[in-house]
Formats: structure tokens, C-alpha cells, sequence
């Protein structure tokens, strides 16, 4: 019985490896049509809209892909997908009483955005280590980026560069401005609660501490 027990189990976990190998290599190369985050929005809220439009990320201007890095993740072009340093840093100041804080990169963010949940259990923190892995070691950095931009939640109902771009600016993802861009990373952390535009002055000061911060980080090329 065991034995048996021990057999069914070794045959699911290969069962999902090769399924997930054949998504991540899948979505190397087509757009993510949805995530599930959407799929749970939707249930918990039927009647809101969901405006999701995928862009290249030829088409995303690249004050954008700089600002969330530079919010987000500064050392997204030479990690392997996790920032030691970060989560370090990040346990200490939690551990001396100082204001929460995560360490999870964009790479992190990708692989929890298209092929998991929301939430902070166990099993669902190792599959996030596990689809990062996979990302990290078949996509290129730039491919990460791009689904990160076209995957994310950046408003109510608003997934990705292109829709948010529309939403907050009325204009394509391609032509915003670097304090636009600024301000759409400004809202990530909460993007259901803040706007991008009329910004708040908490907003506002994000967006000012973001745009130095891409100053800051010079000339910006994953290559």
C-alpha cells in the first residue's frame, strides 16, 4: 500500500514538472493571455472590467522598464533570480522592529504573477522558488521583464503597461514620460488603493525618490 502510495506520488510530481516545463517554455515565446490573479479578481468581483492589452516590450518605453527596476529590484540585471543582499537586509530590519519589508525580486514577482496564487504559505513560497528557478534558467532578463510588465496589477481591473498606460495617462505604453513612468511604479505596492494620476502626496513623494533613484542607476540595458 505504501509502496503504491509512493508510486502514485513520484508519478504526479513527474507529471508536473514536465507541465511545468512545457508552460514556462510555452510563455518564452507567446503572450500570456491571463494570470490567475485575474481569474480571482474576476470571481471576486465579476461586474469590475479587466483591461489587459500584451505589448512587446519594443513598445514599452524603457523610462518604464527602468522605474520598476529601480523601485523594485536594482540588481535585476545581474541576480539569478533571488537578491541575498535584499533578503538579508530585509530580515534584519524586520527583526529590529523597523517597517515591514519584502525582498522578492521581479523575477520573483513574474513566476508568483503567471503561474501562482496570492498568499504567503509554505507550499506556495517553494513553488515560487521552484517557477523562478525555471524562469531564470529558460527566459532571457528581457523576456522576464516583459511578462512582468504585461502581467502585473497596476489598478483596479488594470493589468500591464500598455492598459495602465491608457488608464492613468490616456496613451500607449511607448510614450510615457519618465515621472509618468515614475508614477505608475510608484503605485505598485498597493495598486488598488493608490492612483498614478492625481497622485497623492505620499504618491507624489514615491514618485520623486523613484525618478532620482533612475538617475541614480545610469545608462540602463539588460544586455
Amino acid at each position: 500500500m505504501i509502496k503504491r502510495l509512493f508510486k502514485f506520488l513520484a508519478k504526479l510530481m513527474g507529471l508536473f514538472i514536465l507541465f511545468s516545463l512545457l508552460l514556462v517554455l510555452l510563455f518564452k515565446w507567446v503572450p500570456v493571455p491571463f494570470t490567475p490573479l485575474m481569474a480571482i479578481r474576476y470571481f471576486e468581483n465579476p461586474q469590475e472590467e479587466i483591461a489587459h492589452n500584451w505589448m512587446p516590450i519594443e513598445k514599452i518605453s524603457p523610462h518604464l522598464q527602468l522605474a520598476v527596476i529601480a523601485s523594485e529590484d536594482q540588481n535585476f540585471a545581474t541576480h539569478n533570480g533571488f537578491d541575498f543582499e535584499a533578503i538579508e537586509k530585509a530580515i534584519e530590519d524586520n527583526r529590529q522592529g523597523k517597517r515591514i519589508r519584502g525582498a522578492s525580486t521581479i523575477s520573483q514577482q513574474t513566476a508568483k504573477n503567471v503561474f501562482l496564487w496570492p498568499g504567503r504559505n509554505w507550499l506556495r513560497k517553494g513553488l515560487e522558488v521552484y517557477f523562478t528557478f525555471l524562469i531564470e534558467t529558460i527566459w532571457s532578463k528581457e523576456r522576464i521583464l516583459e511578462v512582468y510588465l504585461n502581467s502585473i496589477e497596476m489598478g483596479s481591473g488594470i493589468y500591464g503597461a500598455e492598459a495602465a498606460a491608457q488608464h492613468w495617462f490616456n496613451k500607449s505604453a511607448a510614450n510615457l514620460s519618465i515621472y509618468e513612468a515614475a508614477a505608475i511604479a510608484a503605485i505598485l505596492p498597493n495598486p488598488r488603493r493608490f492612483n498614478a494620476n492625481p497622485a497623492s502626496n505620499y504618491i507624489q513623494q514615491r514618485k520623486n525618490w523613484i525618478v532620482q533613484q533612475m538617475l541614480n542607476y545610469g545608462k540602463f540595458s539588460l544586455e
